[in-house]
């Protein structure tokens, strides 16, 4: 029987309310996803974290030409995971997006986070963070491409627009993600991937 491991994306503290790239309402599935965690963790299931690391003039940043302003610079506070999730001690982080020249909105991309989830036997993934419709997204479809059954859990992933978020479930479903919510989670951790 193959694994399961959860997938906290971008909980960092330049997304969170407040933050300069705030995901509206971030705060608010921060004890949502503990809940995920505790169950994962109380299965001795594994948990990653993902999270922007970049450097200071990265090329998604508005003064070489990229869409934001300058956020999870490495090393900084706003880089830091948010300090209310109360991740496990073995929890394990995935830094992406680290070269200057390169955007990476997926868990993914240029990552060994495949490698590292095979490695482990684990062929199902459950994802959670920030933002549903960009590193979510991301992350979810290419959890797809590279082979993993995904699950996106709905109850605890916020994004910036309701109308971008919308279109976002739409293509993880037409991409084969399953849309589950903690209600779920039993009946699906119990059955055979």
């Amino acid at each position: 029987m193959g694994g399961s491991a959860l997938i906290v994306v971008d909980m960092q503290n330049d997304f969170m309310d407040g933050g300069v790239l705030a995901v509206p309402g971030s705060k608010s599935i921060v004890p949502t996803i503990n809940r995920y965690m505790e169950t994962f963790h109380n299965r001795s299931l594994p948990i990653y974290a993902t999270r922007d690391w970049h450097p200071q003039n990265h090329i998604s940043f508005r003064d070489r030409g990229g869409p934001w302003p300058p956020h999870c610079v490495m090393f900084t506070e706003g880089a830091s995971f948010f300090n209310q999730l109360k991740f496990p001690n073995e929890t394990e982080v995935v830094s992406k997006a680290m070269k200057p020249d390169e955007e990476a909105y997926s868990g993914f991309q240029g990552t060994d986070l495949a490698s590292r989830l095979k490695k482990r036997g684990i062929n199902r993934i459950f994802i959670s963070g920030v933002a549903t419709e960009y590193c979510v997204l991301s992350t979810a479809i290419d959890g797809v491409k590279n082979g993993f059954v995904v699950y996106l859990l709905s109850d605890a992933v916020k994004g910036i627009r309701e109308r971008d978020v919308s279109a976002a479930m739409l293509k993880m479903k037409d991409a084969g993600v399953n849309i589950i919510t903690m209600k779920d989670l039993e009946t699906v951790l119990s059955k055979d991937p």
